[in-house]
């Protein structure tokens, strides 16, 4: 089994990277910070003659190393009750993979893979994340990936998370289980 984690928060070191690094710590994964790369938004051309466009960004390259592990760990805090920009257009550029003739089997490869989320949020985050969890249920579910379960962390000024041991916890237990498959 291979380990991909995605992360989709724009501050190093921050709170989400913290407790995801936490959970992986001691195993080999391939780790990809969505921040370090030009992904530019979509364009919606799914009903246009042409299709969708190439941007000429990072993307591709993106999805060519994701694609290569079984286990994907998604990482983002929690912004305005939902993931961080930066992880949404990344997957909004999903639209862009499934009709892309660079990726004629997205959806089946994808369909093939596990998935976790890792998020931090400052403001009743156990409650007001759910939102965000549902929706990357729907993702999950619409791409056929198996959604293995989520850890919400509560942290809002750099090391806060240190102090939440229930996700601590939550990580280390995610560890025994990334470790067993």
């Amino acid at each position: 089994m291979s380990i991909v984690v995605i992360y989709g928060g724009s501050r190093k070191q921050g709170n989400t990277e913290t407790l995801t690094k936490h959970a992986i710590q001691g195993m080999e994964v391939e780790e990809i910070y969505l921040n370090n790369h030009n992904i530019l938004p979509i364009i919606d051309m799914r009903h246009d003659v042409e299709g969708f466009q190439n941007r000429n960004d990072d993307y591709n390259t993106i999805i060519e190393r994701i694609l290569q592990h079984d286990t994907l760990i998604f990482a983002t805090p929690i912004y305005w009750y939902s993931m961080s920009g930066t992880m949404k257009n990344f997957i909004d550029r999903w639209s862009h993979s499934m009709r892309d003739a660079n990726f004629p089997d997205f959806k089946e490869r994808m369909s093939t893979k596990a998935a976790y989320v890792i998020a931090v949020g400052g403001d009743s985050p156990s409650m007001k994340g759910l939102p965000m969890i549902e929706q990357f249920k729907y993702i999950f579910e619409f791409m056929g990936m198996e959604f293995k379960g989520y850890i919400i962390g509560k942290g809002n000024q750099p090391g806060d998370i240190q102090e939440d041991n229930v996700a601590l916890f939550q990580a280390e237990a995610l560890r025994e289980e990334l470790r067993v498959k």
